[in-house]
Formats: structure tokens, C-alpha cells, sequence
């Protein structure tokens, strides 16, 4: 029965597949022209079987389509007058249908490249990330993907009301507009895997706090099963993002603050966290999940194991893949089935 469904659903996505290409064809014109090539090769491929008694149609019409795409390899030439009547005709129509066609496919390619650059586009991707909202942190954010080899592959769709595609880049996607259902669903939020909301710098504060809670709402609603990640400016507005069910809140200016305030006590600090933090060279952090010889041991125990074997510092635990976050458990801490780690290591270790 499996076996079944699955060839039944493979028959619908073709079909789905195959109209989709028909009804790009029809809008483009290119289902005339194609039509009307293929009968011109087929008419002057009969007319010159028909006056060269020596060549079969196949021959006559292969004739017709170098003739036709001006390659002219010379293996067959029409000897009769009839026969280099209709060579003559095929020059020159061929000449002004090639020219349609090229120009036709030609545009097409242009077309796709600046709707795409100016953000008109949409997108069937899956497991993707999507950037809602362009500022200068955001591309920082961009860069550190790019950076680091877990996401330098990653597929991101940004969706921002700016002129034009910020980034050139084969794996990054520009929406322009305003995050709403009809922008969130060219970007396929469906299908997504994380979603950044970032604040609007041309706003105030609380204006801008309310805008970001607004998409959030609307993320949230069409997608509840995507991570969401949200930047907010005042704290006052943590709890009623969290109603809208964010999964991780950042106060942009609270954490700024705190890095100053710790770079005035404890001189030098905010060099580790900026080496921890970055994509760049140097120490990182990691989330790798517990190994199962592990399972039941005591966090010093892994702590010692991390250290010695892998040359990597373990810092927390996080119960399960997005909960909560135990930061330096007791020593007796046990580890448990669906534990993560989180470490600090020059590269991602691997059990």
C-alpha cells in the first residue's frame, strides 16, 4: 500500500510539474514559437525529401534543423533547383526565428535575474532561514553565516523593504516588502527553519518593538513549528513577545549595555566573548548532543573528557534541542538521554 502512495504521489507532483511548465509556456508565448519552429522543420524537411528523391525524411529534416540553427556542417546539399529553393527559404526564416528565440530566452534569463535582484521573486526552498527586516546588524548576521562552516551553506531569504538585493550571493534570497502573509508566503515560511525578526533602526523605540511583535504574531501563526528569533530594544516588551510564543528574545540594547559595563569591571572580557561569539578564527561555541557511552555520567566526569580529549571546555547543558539551558550544572549533574552540550573548541568535536 506504501509502495502505492508513493507512486501515486510522485504521478501527482509530475502532473503538478508538467502544468506548471505549460502554463509558464503559455504566458511566455513560447508554446507558439516552438510550435511553429517544429512545423516549419517539418514542412521543409518534406519539401526537401520531396525534391532530393535520394534523401530519407529523418536526413531531410536533421538537414533542416542544422540549416535552421545556421551550424551548416555541409554533410548534405541540396543538388536541385526545388531542393536550394527551399535551403534559400530556410536561411532566411531560420535566421529570423533563431533570432526570436534566442532574444526570447534571452530575456527570460534577464527577466529572472532583476526580479530576483529587486526582490519580486518567490521561493520553493525548504530548511531555509529567513532575515525579516535590513539593518546593519543584519549583516553582520549575514556574514557570520557565510563564515561559519555549519551554516556557510544555508539557504536565507531576506525579506526587507529596501530597493534592492543587499547581498550577491548564490545562496541568499531577496523579498522586497513588508513581512505579511503574502511576503512570508513567497519566502515559503512553511517550509522554514528559523526565522530573525529584526527591529526597524528608521523607527522609535517602542514603535519599532511593536512592529517586530506584530510579525512575530504573524510568523507564529502561519508557522508554529519554526524557531523563531527576535530582536527587541526595550525589555519592557519581553513578556508580550513571549505571548506571541518567540522562541528566543535578544535585547539588543540590554546585552550592549551589559558587555560595556563588564568591559569597565573586568578589563579585556568583551575579547572573549567577541572570540567566542565570532565565526572567525579561534575558539566558537558548540551544541553537540550527548554520546550515548556518556549517558549517566556525571558532568565533571564529561567535563574532564571534553577537556582531555578534545582539548574543548564544556560550559552548560541544554535539556533537549530548544530547552532550558542549565549554565555550569553541579558536579554530580547527571546526563541524560536528549542532553546537549555546549562547548567552547577551536572546531566542532566529533564522537
Amino acid at each position: 500500500m506504501n509502495k502505492i502512495k508513493n507512486l501515486n504521489d510522485r504521478i501527482l507532483t509530475w502532473q503538478k510539474k508538467i502544468k506548471k511548465y505549460k502554463r509558464f509556456f503559455r504566458q511566455e508565448n513560447l508554446d507558439r514559437l516552438l510550435i511553429f519552429i517544429a512545423l516549419f522543420i517539418l514542412a521543409s524537411g518534406i519539401g526537401l525529401s520531396f525534391f532530393e528523391t535520394d534523401l530519407s525524411l529523418l536526413d531531410a529534416m536533421w538537414w533542416s534543423v542544422v540549416t535552421l540553427a545556421t551550424v551548416g556542417y555541409g554533410d548534405i546539399t541540396p543538388s536541385t533547383f526545388g531542393g536550394r529553393l527551399i535551403a534559400i527559404i530556410n536561411m532566411f526564416v531560420g535566421i529570423g526565428l533563431l533570432a526570436t528565440f534566442s532574444a526570447k530566452i534571452a530575456a527570460l534569463l534577464v527577466g529572472n535575474i532583476m526580479k530576483e535582484y529587486l526582490g519580486m521573486g518567490s521561493y520553493t526552498l525548504e530548511n531555509h532561514i529567513i532575515v525579516c527586516g535590513w539593518n546593519s546588524r543584519a549583516a553582520v548576521i549575514m556574514n557570520e553565516f557565510h563564515l561559519d562552516p555549519n551554516t556557510e551553506e544555508s539557504l536565507i531569504v531576506l525579506i526587507a523593504d529596501i530597493e534592492k538585493k543587499p547581498i550577491d550571493h548564490m545562496d541568499f534570497f531577496f523579498i522586497r516588502g513588508q513581512v505579511s502573509d503574502e511576503t512570508l508566503s513567497r519566502a515559503n515560511l512553511a517550509k522554514a527553519k528559523t526565522v530573525i525578526l529584526m527591529g526597524d533602526d528608521s523607527l522609535d523605540a517602542p514603535t519599532r518593538d511593536a512592529k517586530v511583535i506584530l510579525s512575530t504574531l504573524t510568523v507564529e501563526s502561519i508557522n508554529p513549528e519554526t524557531y523563531t528569533i527576535v530582536e527587541l530594544v526595550d525589555k519592557a516588551y519581553i513578556r508580550t513577545c513571549q505571548r506571541a510564543n518567540a522562541n528566543e528574545i535578544i535585547v539588543a540594547s540590554e546585552l550592549s549595555s551589559m558587555l560595556i559595563s563588564q568591559a569597565a569591571l573586568n578589563h579585556g572580557i568583551t575579547k572573549v566573548i567577541y572570540d567566542l561569539l565570532s565565526s572567525e578564527d579561534g575558539n566558537q561555541l558548540y551544541k553537540i548532543s550527548v554520546p550515548a557511552s556518556k549517558i549517566g555520567v556525571s558532568f565533571m566526569e564529561v567535563f574532564i573528557y571534553m577537556k582531555q580529549t578534545y582539548q574543548s571546555i564544556l560550559l552548560a547543558v541544554q535539556k533537549g534541542i530548544e530547552g532550558e539551558v542549565i549554565s555550569n550544572p553541579p558536579s554530580d549533574y547527571l546526563l541524560e538521554s536528549g542532553d546537549f552540550l555546549i562547548v567552547v573548541s577551536t572546531s566542532k568535536p566529533v564522537f
